[in-house]
C-alpha cells in the first residue's frame, strides 16, 4: 500500500505523517502493495479535516472525518474505512473481476456476518423538465430535498444538484 500524503492549510509534521502511515497502515491486510491511498489533511478555522480516497477498480472507496483534533479525525477515518471494506466485500467482489490487483486474496476469501444484501424498498418516477443549474436549486430548496435530478437547460443532460455544507450547493455533471 502507498501512502501519499497532502496537506491544505497545515505543515505536514513527521508526527502526523507518521500518525497516517501508522493508523492506516493497519488496513495493509486488505489490499496489495500497488494501491494508492492518497489522503489529504487541512485545517478550516477549528477543523482539522482527513480526507482518504482509495481507487479500487473503478469504484473509490473514500471517507472524509472532521473534528477539533487532527489525531482523533486520523483515528475515525482509518476506522470507517475498515468499516466500509468489511460492510461492501461481497459487492466488491462480486460486482469486480480481477479485484486481486486491488485486494488481498484474504481479504475476498474471509467470510463475514456483516455482509449486507442492499436492497432498493422504494422507487420514483417522475417528469423532468428542462432548466438551468440555479433553478434547479431553488426546486430542492422547495422541495426540501438535499439534492435534485433534472435535465440541464444549456446542455440537454441529466445533472444534479445537491446540498453542501456551509449554504452551498454542488453540480454533478456528465464526463463523455
Amino acid at each position: 500500500m502507498r501512502i501519499q500524503i497532502t496537506g491544505k492549510n497545515i505543515e505536514l509534521t513527521d508526527g502526523l505523517k507518521a500518525a497516517v502511515e501508522d493508523k492506516l497502515g493497519k488496513l495493509e491486510k486488505y489490499f496489495t502493495p500497488e494501491t494508492e491511498v492518497n489522503v489529504t489533511l487541512s485545517v478550516e478555522k477549528e477543523r482539522q479535516k482527513v480526507e482518504v480516497t482509495i481507487p479500487a477498480k473503478g469504484n473509490y472507496i473514500r471517507s472524509e472525518q472532521v473534528s477539533n483534533d487532527m489525531y482523533v479525525s486520523i483515528d475515525l477515518v482509518e476506522e470507517v474505512i475498515e468499516r466500509q471494506l468489511k460492510k461492501y466485500r461481497t459487492k466488491l467482489v462480486t460486482k469486480q473481476q480481477n479485484v486481486t490487483s486491488v485486494f488481498k486474496q484474504e481479504f475476498i476469501d474471509e467470510k463475514s456476518e456483516e455482509d449486507e444484501e442492499i436492497k432498493i424498498i422504494r422507487s420514483k418516477k417522475f417528469d423532468m423538465k428542462p432548466m438551468y443549474p440555479e433553478d434547479a436549486c431553488v426546486q430542492m430548496e422547495l422541495l426540501g430535498h438535499d439534492f435534485f435530478v433534472f435535465i440541464n437547460a444549456e446542455t440537454e443532460s441529466v445533472n444534479v444538484v445537491y446540498r453542501r455544507k456551509g449554504n452551498t450547493y454542488g453540480l454533478i455533471e456528465p464526463e463523455y
